[in-house]
């Protein structure tokens, strides 16, 4: 039984994953559950009023309803109560991190295995420095001279409500960029849904110990980084994501992340914005998953992968191998959304491939039992250590093994090392 998490979904819900065709390919042996979940103010509006009278990080118990309503109903559509497995994309990826680190790891039985695909690791505050957004919140719908804004808030019309739920700066950041993610989930400290942040949590080893297969695209940032034209661009773009950096920390990371080869219909620095965000939010948080599943649990019971399915499109455009680019193969062209032209054409021949990794991993909690014929044995991430481990490298007609560059080993640590600063 698979759980589906719809990515993105921080700010907005996209119901585009569409299970048939992995159901047909599968020889009908998932039952595919796709859902939704409140998100924006509406899921993450965060303040010492609301934990007073209501659910802080409401989407994520909304997500916890859901697991509790498969558990008591599944078998009623064929379904096994006793193997689901979940799988969610971006902000769906770091819901599944959330949920093997609720309430310090303990195990309630809701699930026996996790793809979190390019799971995302934004800054997670504390209630305090959420204060100022709560208080613009109620501005902004009319409802600050409220005897109880809280009950103001919940009378208003969905309308008001919708037009204050939109992206403004941090308390500590600026408007130019706008970050990119503002309603987001809230630390609430040991013992509770969202116990600590993540980094602390997996490296304290508070998190389910279940099999899990984590991986990530090449060019993650491409579709969110700012066109920067300097180090000072790339440098506001990350500190409005991440307001507690300091300038000698964002000079640290303009060390790590110098001006490269331009791409196409971008401004310089542009390549050095996307590297470190994809590094900072998707890929570093993959890679530090795998790593501590690896040190905490068993090493022969986790994958990780790189997709690098070249499109010439996506090229063309500067964006490279972008975020959640294999959703079209791992779905099925048009079972995801709009696929790339690509998939139907020169890339057709890694549906399958992909396909059937992901639901071996399904089936059998192991990606290689059900794995599509003639292609690689997908080893395990391995106990090397030092951030590095093996992956499945995806590319069409070529897919290999590959060891983690240190470079990128190197990069990560910088990351873990800022998460602090980050609140990651």
């Amino acid at each position: 039984m698979q759980a589906n998490y719809n990515g993105t979904s921080v700010i907005q819900n996209s119901g585009l994953h569409n299970g048939t065709e992995m159901v047909l390919q599968s020889d009908y042996s998932l039952v595919f559950v796709n859902f939704n979940y409140r998100v924006g103010a509406l899921g993450f509006l965060a303040s010492e009023e609301v934990e007073a009278d209501g659910d802080l990080n409401a989407g994520l118990l909304d997500q916890r309803k859901l697991l509790q309503w498969v558990q008591d109903n599944i078998a009623k559509f064929g379904g096994d109560p006793e193997h689901v497995v979940l799988h969610g994309s971006s902000a769906g990826g770091g819901s599944i991190a959330h949920h093997l680190t609720a309430y310090d790891g303990e195990d309630k039985g809701l699930f026996v295995g996790a793809v979190p695909q390019s799971p995302f690791w934004p800054t997670q505050r504390n209630l305090s420095e959420l204060e100022f957004q709560y208080e613009r919140f109620v501005s902004d719908t009319g409802c600050s001279n409220a005897t109880s804004a809280l009950s103001c808030l919940r009378s208003a019309d969905l309308a008001t409500i919708q037009a204050a739920n939109v992206a403004q700066p941090f308390a500590e950041g600026s408007d130019n960029p706008l970050p990119l993610w503002y309603w987001l989930p809230v630390t609430t400290g040991p013992g509770t849904l969202v116990p600590d942040n993540l980094y602390d949590s997996f490296e304290a080893g508070k998190f389910i110990k279940v099999p899990i297969l984590i991986g990530d695209d090449t060019d993650e940032g491409t579709v969110f980084a700012y066109n920067a034209s300097t180090e000072d661009d790339v440098s506001q773009f990350l500190k409005n994501n991440y307001p507690l950096l300091d300038q000698a920390q964002l000079d640290q990371i303009n060390q790590a992340y110098p001006l490269t080869d331009p791409l196409p219909n971008h401004a310089a620095y542009f390549p050095s914005a996307a590297a470190a965000y994809g590094d900072a939010a998707f890929t570093c948080p993959g890679n530090t998953m795998a790593e501590t599943m690896s040190s905490f649990f068993e090493p022969a019971k986790v994958w990780n992968y790189r997709y690098n399915v070249i499109d010439a499109g996506n090229v063309a455009a500067g964006l490279g191998v972008t975020h959640t680019f294999e959703m079209a193969a791992i779905f099925g062209p048009g079972f995801a959304g709009s696929a790339a032209d690509s998939y139907y054409t020169t890339n057709a021949d890694i549906v399958p491939v992909v396909m059937n990794y992901y639901i071996s991993f399904v089936r059998a909690l192991d990606p290689n039992v059900h794995r599509y014929p003639g292609t690689p044995v997908w080893e395990a991430w391995g106990d090397m250590g030092g951030g590095r481990g093996f992956r499945l490298k995806f590319e069409t007609n070529d897919t290999a093994m590959e060891e983690v560059p240190q470079q990128l080993a190197d990069r990560c640590a910088l990351w873990r090392d800022l998460s602090y600063a980050m609140e990651v």
